[in-house]
């Protein structure tokens, strides 16, 4: 398991500057699909509500082992590039996160 890494993803388009967790997301295991709506990802908040819903909160057990990979990439498809990243960690989060971030 990696430890709490924080990348800064920008929109070169827009200026837009976002922080992204990588690794497990104990804010979606505890409060579900509010840490999505809290960072402006309103299509995996509903998402996991709807899993909630029908799963009595147990899909907060799935969804914090990926929510924060598959919001990186609804970042990377929004047009965000990597910005920052805790140095010596580039290969740790390419190997959790499965992918290369773009710079």
């Amino acid at each position: 398991m990696m430890a709490f890494t924080q990348l800064l993803m920008e929109n070169p388009h827009t200026g837009a500057r976002k922080s992204a967790p990588v690794g497990l997301s104990w804010t979606v295991l505890i409060f579900g699909f509010l840490p999505p709506l809290f960072r402006g990802d309103i299509k995996w908040g509903v998402i996991i509500l709807l899993f909630w819903l029908f799963s009595a909160g147990l899909t907060n057990i799935v969804f914090m082992f990926i929510y924060n990979k598959l919001y990186i990439k609804e970042l990377m498809l929004e047009g965000y590039k990597l910005r920052e990243m805790p140095e010596g960690m580039e290969a740790r989060v390419r190997d959790t996160l499965n992918m290369t971030l773009p710079h």
